[in-house]
């Protein structure tokens, strides 16, 4: 629209997310959100085709919409994204999309994060989220600021509680408050969820991702990093796949051990004591240690959880 905006036309669909009662008209936070990181994607593609033109076209696009986003969405009193305007005038609304993206995306400066995640992600009086997949957004976005046991806890009671009612897979939908023969329903049928979805089996990739804690930080897992992270569990083990094979780790509250693949890897963790088992291990400080992967073989590092 004029102000830079995207703005449904009349009938258009807008899809954020099947809660009940989420308004969707007008210019709404969400949107703009998506628009800004789809044009520094865009950036980035263009930088890998060697089109500087349209990459410093596509990096202003992103930095003029992210500006006017915090202009008008950015609530200064509360330190919240609002969820929307319409015809000019803010609306009295705040809910969890925008600002959870936020997060992730590295959108809200660190003091911003920690006034989203408590005013927001941790505020049961918000517009609760009712998909398994936009569920999996929000338990990232507290991930990303280290929540990970209240979300391990939060993942134990919505997709156990699709368990106990009997799934054998995830639902597209999965409202708790919802009893008997309403949770089978959707879009005005009976019988019109879809009981095996997989865009609700996200805990999969945040065990891997967040738990276990192995990530890329080049193309390919040239470079890669582990960081793990108990969550409140006494022990874990995993394989996260990679181009060039499985990357293994366990961890307790007393040792380490993985098995990395090739590439530059790094596993970085935290020990109340200094650690042992391993000749390469460096200290980053306040009780954090750097150990370089050996590709193809088993490292075995002796620690005390914090």
């Amino acid at each position: 629209n004029e102000a830079g905006f995207l703005e449904p036309l009349e009938g258009d669909w807008v899809f954020i997310d099947w809660a009940d009662g989420l308004p969707k008209t007008g210019e709404v936070s969400f949107e703009q959100v998506l628009l800004a990181r789809s044009l520094e994607a865009m950036a980035v593609s263009a930088e890998i085709a060697g089109e500087t033109k349209d990459q410093k076209k596509y990096e202003d696009l992103a930095t003029e919409l992210k500006s006017k986003l915090f202009d008008v969405f950015w609530d200064e009193e509360e330190q919240v994204m609002q969820h929307q305007r319409i015809d000019g005038e803010m609306q009295d609304i705040v809910t969890r999309y925008a600002n959870m993206f936020g997060i992730f995306f590295n959108y809200f400066d660190e003091e911003q994060k920690q006034s989203v995640k408590e005013n927001v992600l941790l505020n049961d009086d918000i517009l609760q989220i009712t998909t398994p997949y936009m569920r999996f957004y929000e338990l990232e976005a507290l991930c990303a600021m280290g929540e990970q046991e209240y979300v391990l806890e939060e993942i134990r009671d919505y997709w156990g509680g699709m368990l106990e009612l009997g799934a054998t897979s995830f639902w597209e939908k999965y409202d708790p408050s919802e009893e008997g023969a309403d949770q089978l329903a959707m879009y005005g049928r009976p019988y019109g969820k879809s009981l095996c979805h997989a865009w609700g089996a996200s805990p999969v990739y945040l065990f891997g991702r967040y738990y276990l804690g192995v990530q890329p930080t080049a193309p390919g897992y040239a470079e890669y990093e582990i960081r793990p992270n108990l969550g409140g569990l006494e022990w874990m083990e995993g394989k996260v796949p990679t181009p060039n094979g499985d990357i293994e780790v366990y961890i307790d509250q007393k040792e380490i051990k993985l098995t990395g693949v090739k590439g530059e890897g790094k596993l970085i963790f935290k020990s109340r004591s200094k650690p042992g088992g391993a000749k390469n291990i460096k200290s980053l400080g306040n009780q954090e240690y750097e150990v370089e992967v050996t590709p193809g073989k088993e490292q075995r590092i002796s620690y005390k959880a914090i």
